[in-house]
Parts: structure tokens; C-alpha cells; sequence
């Protein structure tokens, strides 16, 4: 008998997106941090008075959270990436090494 290979597809899409990797759920947390980041942006308007620089910022909000939230091929995204290795470094067990003589050679 013959076995089949198991063939697995990549880049299937299991939920409507905007453009490629940036779906609904993206939107969302791009909107949450551009409420934020306008809040923020508000308060150093407010204190500067500088206009070109409150907009930069906000351009720069908004821009950095499409960028790390969009996801690549493998539906993984920066913000997904540094979660993961975030989990990683608390995971890790940490021995440390304590040296201890266990025998003792009697006469020399």
C-alpha cells in the first residue's frame, strides 16, 4: 500500500482582512493605540505648543502600530513576536551552579 503525502496548504485565510496580514481584530488595536497615543500627543501640544511636531508624533503613532501589528506569512506579527519571547524568558528555569567538594582524600 502506497502512502499519500499530507499536503498542508500555507496562506490560507480564515477571516476578512483589509490588506494583507491587517484584519479587524488589527484595526481595533491600531484604533486603541491612536487613542492613546492622541491623548498623550494632546498633552504635549498643550505643554509645546508645537505643531509640526505633535503631528509627526502622531503620523509616527499610528504608522509604528500598523507596521508591528501586521501579520506575515506565517500569521505571526512583531507585537506576536515579542510576546513570545517575553513568555520565553519567564519560563526559563535559572539553576545556579554551587561548587561543592564532595569527597575529601585523606593523606594526601
Amino acid at each position: 500500500m502506497r502512502e499519500k503525502p499530507l499536503y498542508i496548504p500555507q496562506g490560507l485565510k480564515l477571516r476578512k482582512e483589509i490588506f494583507n496580514g491587517y484584519g479587524k481584530e488589527e484595526l481595533m488595536k491600531t484604533i486603541l493605540v491612536t487613542l492613546v497615543a492622541g491623548l498623550l500627543d494632546a498633552l504635549q501640544f498643550f505643554i509645546t505648543r508645537n505643531t509640526a511636531v505633535t503631528i509627526v508624533l502622531m503620523l509616527v503613532a499610528v504608522s509604528g502600530a500598523v507596521l508591528m501589528l501586521t501579520k506575515d506569512n506565517s500569521s505571526i506579527s512583531v507585537v506576536d513576536q515579542m510576546g513570545f519571547l517575553i513568555n520565553y524568558q519567564f519560563r526559563q528555569k535559572k539553576y545556579k551552579y554551587v561548587y561543592r567538594m564532595e569527597r575529601r582524600r585523606h593523606g594526601g
